[in-house]
C-alpha cells in the first residue's frame, strides 16, 4: 500500500476489564514483589501492602459519603498516596480528576467547577505553592466545616482530604480515611468492583492548550489499561523489572505509562522525587538498581548534564522511554551510548489517546530509535492527511489523525470541543504534523500551529531544532515564530548551551550557513538559562514567542 494509512497488529487481543480487577490479579501473582518504593516517603511496599492501603482508601472514601460516578481530584506532586488514590478510585468508580501541581487559584477553581468534583485529595504545599491556604481562600467555610464541605464558590466539593502528618481545619487527614472504612464499606468495595464495566469513564485529564481553558480529556478503564499494557510490552517490562519514574504523576507519562504499564505488569514503580531533581533520579536508578528510565528530552538532558553523573552507576539500565516532546537525535545518541539505556524506545502520542500511538521497538535498528517514534501501536489504526482530509502517499506530511480502542470517550461535558478533534468516523484529530515511510514507521515533523510561514514558505522548527542540536556546544534548542512586518514571520531560535561553552550569534549563524535554506537560518537569536514549560517538561512555544514580541516592540495586528 503506498497510502498513509496503518494498522496496528491484533495478534494479542484486547483486555475487557476494569483497573481494579486486573490490579487484583497482579497483586494476587506477584503479592511479595516490591510494588511502590519511595524513597522520600521511606515507603517500600509489595503488592499485597499496596493492595492492602488501596482497599482500606477505598473503603475509607465509601465511608465518607462518596459513591461510583462521583469525581475526585488529586492536586498534589509525585507521592505513595498518588497511586493509592488511583487504584482506590478505580475499584469503586470514582472518576479521579488529575489536576497540575503548578495550578494556582483561578485554574484550580476552573477544573474543581468544570468536572463538579465532590471531593478533593491534596498536597500541604509544593515549594512556593501553599495549597492549604489556596483552598480556604477559594472555600472559607473550611474553617467552620466538620469533614462535609458547603462552600458558595465550589457548591460540588463535600470532601476535602490533605496528605501529612498536619491537620487543617475543615481538611480530613488521608490516614485518617485510611483507617476509617468499616467492614461493611470493604465489602462495598467488593459488590461495587464486580458491576463496573471496562468502558466506563474512570480519569479526567486536562488538556493544557496555549490558547483557551482546558479541556477534560475522559479516559475509560478500557482506555488506559489497554496503552498502560501495551507500553510495558513494548519496552519488555515483566515483574523484575524496576520502573524510574520522574515524570509527574498527573500526567499520563505518569499513571499510565508508568503506574499502569507497571501494574499490568507486576513491576515495580520507583519515584525519585516529589518533582523532577536530576540528581536525586540517578541516585536513586543507582541505588534502586532500576532497570527502566522514563523521561521527557528535556529531563535527560539534564541528568546528563549533571556535574556528578560519571559517579553514577547506571548498569542496572536496561530500556525506559523518551517521549512527551520530539526526541532530538543526539539527545537520544547520548542516552543509549552514556546511560547503558540500549533498549530505551521512543513514544508519541497524546492525552485524547491515553495516550500512545506509535512506539519504536527494542530491536528496531539505532537509526529507527534515533530518528522515528517507530511503528503503530496494536489495535490502533493511523492515516495521514491533506488539509482536505484526505489521505496522503506515504513519505508525504500532513496531520495525523488516530483510531481505536485509546480515543478518549470525549471532553467532559464539552460536546462542541470534543467535535472539533474527534469526527464521524471516531478519528481523533491530533494538531500534529507528520510522516509514515514505506516500512510504515512514523515521524512526528511538528505542530500544525507551530509552524512557521516566512514569505510564503512553510518552516517546520523541528527541523531546524535538529540541524542546530549538531553543533558541539549546543545542550538544548527550541525554534519558534516571530511576526515580521516583511515577511509575515521570521524564524527565533532560543539556544542553551552546555556548561562551560560560550558560542555568538555570529557563529551560529556561520553554522547554518549553506547548510540549510537561507530562509530556514534563524533571524533572531538568543542564548538563555531555561525555556518556559509546563510542569511535564513541554516547552511552551507561545510564551517565547510573546516574551520577543515584547523584547523586539513587535505587534501582532502590525504584521497581520
Amino acid at each position: 500500500m503506498d497510502i498513509s494509512f496503518v494498522q496496528g497488529s491484533g495478534a494479542e487481543p484486547l483486555k475487557y476489564e476494569t483497573i481494579g480487577r486486573a490490579f487484583d490479579e497482579t497483586a494476587r501473582r506477584f503479592s511479595s514483589r516490591d510494588a511502590l518504593i519511595v524513597p522520600s516517603q521511606q515507603v517500600r511496599w509489595s503488592y499485597a501492602e499496596l493492595k492492602h492501603r488501596a482497599d482500606s482508601f477505598a473503603a475509607g472514601l465509601l465511608s465518607v459519603g462518596l459513591a461510583p460516578g462521583d469525581r475526585l481530584g488529586i492536586w498534589a506532586p509525585n507521592c505513595a498516596e498518588w497511586v493509592v488514590t488511583q487504584i482506590a478510585c478505580a475499584k469503586i468508580g470514582l472518576i479521579l480528576v488529575n489536576i497540575n501541581p503548578a495550578y494556582r487559584l483561578s485554574e484550580l477553581e476552573f477544573c474543581l467547577k468544570k468536572v463538579g468534583c465532590r471531593a478533593l485529595v491534596s498536597a500541604e504545599r509544593l515549594k512556593n505553592s501553599d495549597y492549604i491556604a489556596m483552598l480556604r481562600s477559594l472555600a472559607p467555610e473550611l474553617d467552620h466545616s466538620a469533614g462535609q464541605l458547603n462552600s458558595a464558590r465550589l457548591p460540588h466539593l463535600k470532601v476535602v482530604i490533605r496528605l501529612g502528618r498536619a491537620r487543617s481545619a475543615g481538611f480530613l487527614n488521608f490516614e485518617d480515611v485510611v483507617q476509617r472504612g468499616s467492614p461493611s464499606d470493604r465489602a462495598r468495595v467488593e459488590e461495587i468492583g464486580v458491576g463496573l464495566q471496562p468502558d466506563d469513564a474512570i480519569n479526567i485529564q486536562f488538556t493544557s492548550g496555549t490558547t483557551g481553558l482546558p479541556k477534560g480529556a475522559t479516559l475509560s478503564h478500557y482506555n488506559i489499561l489497554n496503552n498502560g499494557y501495551f507500553v510495558g510490552r513494548g519496552i519488555g517490562l515483566n515483574e523484575r523489572d524496576r520502573i524510574c519514574i520522574p515524570v509527574p504523576l498527573y500526567h499520563c507519562f505518569g499513571m499510565v505509562m508508568g503506574n499502569l504499564a507497571a501494574i499490568a505488569h507486576g513491576a515495580a514503580m520507583i519515584y525519585p522525587a516529589e518533582s523532577f531533581d536530576p540528581a536525586k533520579t540517578l541516585e536513586t536508578v543507582d541505588r534502586e538498581r532500576a532497570t527502566a528510565l522514563y523521561g521527557v528530552p528535556t529531563m535527560f538532558i539534564a541528568e546528563l548534564e549533571t556535574p556528578e553523573f560519571k559517579s553514577y552507576d547506571l548498569s542496572s539500565l536496561r530500556t525506559g522511554i523518551m517521549a512527551g516532546s520530539p526526541c532530538p537525535v543526539e539527545v537520544m545518541k547520548r542516552v543509549i551510548s552514556q546511560m547503558n539505556l540500549t533498549e530505551i524506545t521512543n513514544c508519541y502520542g497524546m492525552t485524547e489517546t491515553s495516550p500512545v500511538s506509535f512506539q519504536t521497538a527494542t530491536d528496531d535498528s539505532f537509526e529507527r530509535r534515533v530518528s522515528t517514534v517507530g511503528r503503530v501501536h496494536p489495535h490502533v489504526q493511523v492515516k495521514i492527511v491533506d488539509p482536505e482530509g484526505r489521505c496522503v502517499p506515504r513519505g508525504v506530511q500532513g496531520e495525523i489523525h488516530t483510531r481505536g480502542y485509546s480515543v478518549m470517550k470525549g471532553y467532559w461535558e464539552d460536546p462542541e470541543r470534543t467535535r472539533e478533534v474527534l469526527d464521524e468516523a471516531g478519528w481523533m484529530h491530533t494538531g500534529d504534523l507528520g510522516v509514515i515511510d514505506p516500512e510504515g514507521y512514523g515521524n512526528v515533523t511538528g505542530r500544525l500551529k507551530d509552524m512557521i510561514i516566512r514569505g510564503g514558505e512553510n518552516v517546520y522548527p523541528r527541523e531546524i531544532e535538529e540541524f542546530l542540536y549538531r553543533h558541539a556546544k549546543v545542550q538544548a534548542v527550541q525554534v519558534c515564530g516571530v511576526p515580521d512586518p516583511r515577511f509575515g514571520e521570521e524564524v527565533c531560535a532560543w539556544i542553551q548551551l552546555k556548561p562551560g561553552a560560550a558560542a555568538t550569534v555570529e557563529e551560529i549563524l556561520e553554522f547554518c550557513q549553506n547548510q540549510i535554506a537561507h530562509y530556514k537560518i534563524p533571524r533572531h537569536i538568543r542564548f538563555v538559562s531555561e525555556f518556559p514549560m509546563t510542569i511535564t517538561g513541554k516547552v511552551q512555544k507561545f510564551a517565547m514567542r510573546e516574551t520577543m514580541v515584547k523584547e523586539l516592540g513587535l505587534s501582532e495586528e502590525r504584521t497581520a
